[in-house]
């Protein structure tokens, strides 16, 4: 996105002052200019004569496309008020959106919200060669989605482990796949991949063939009989065992692409 403003005044200098002052610049910014038309003075201070006009050009920064582009999005889905706050990081920025019609923006399981990220990372990268983070949060949805997901994988992880069956979950972006990934990483006989393409792709977690005597049904079958599975034993101690990795996973594919946190 590019600002520009053509100055007009007696001088070039003047001329160039008036530019900046368009621009919101304070005078004493240097700027690369060019001159459209050197000043002129009047012949025998009667006749002829013209002001010098000189043209700045400003290339938006990232940050400044990437906000342009997103309050502009909001305005063409009626939503006005809807509030932006910026955060500007070493790498890139952070928007905080608010308002009470902040849910429209967020959309069923923050897919609207995925996809407006995406788009606005796309006009931020459009204007650097370097790639430049884009987040777009509100009420710390992210967060809780993260949670939300944390404990889901978890659930499903020990699902796979007492009855030996494998789920499918809905499609998500690479960023949530990873997280189900990272959480069923940490329940020891359970393991998931990514399967479908696209739009379509989404993980699967089941148990893991590599792990040999891995409790079935909810019983532990030994000396003592049989024994409930979560006896003596809750969730959350359970081994967490590093070296397993997401099976399948591929690259960046999914919903959008590259979505980060």
């Amino acid at each position: 996105m590019i600002k520009e403003a053509i100055g007009v005044g007696e001088t070039e200098v003047d001329a160039l002052n008036d530019a900046k002052n368009q621009l919101g610049l304070d005078e004493s910014a240097e700027v690369e200019f060019e001159l459209i038309q050197r000043a002129e003075k009047k012949k025998f201070g009667l006749f002829g004569g013209s002001p010098a006009k000189v043209k700045i050009t400003l290339k938006a920064t990232p940050s400044e496309a990437a906000e342009d582009f997103l309050r502009s999005v909001l305005d063409g889905m009626k939503l006005e008020s809807v509030l932006i706050e910026k955060n500007e990081t070493e790498s890139g920025v952070e928007f905080n959106l608010s308002g009470e019609e902040v849910g429209f923006v967020i959309g069923r399981r923050g897919e609207t919200l995925d996809a407006l990220q995406y788009l606005t990372s796309l006009v931020a990268n459009h204007t650097d060669n370097s790639y430049f983070k884009v987040t777009i949060d509100t009420g710390n949805y992210r967060e809780k989605r993260e949670k939300t997901l944390e404990i889901l994988g978890r659930k499903l992880a020990f699902k796979a482990v007492k009855t030996g069956r494998k789920t499918n979950l809905e499609p998500m972006n690479p960023y949530e796949r990873r997280i189900i990934h990272t959480s069923v990483q940490k329940v020891n006989g359970a393991i998931s991949w990514s399967e479908g393409e696209n739009a379509n792709r989404h993980v699967v977690i089941g148990p893991d063939p590599k792990v040999k005597n891995v409790r079935r049904n909810g019983f532990n079958r030994g000396r003592g009989g049989k024994r409930p599975y979560n006896s003596n034993r809750s969730e959350h101690s359970a081994p967490i065992n590093p070296d397993r990795k997401p099976l399948n996973e591929g690259g960046e594919t999914g919903l959008y692409g590259r979505i980060d946190k």
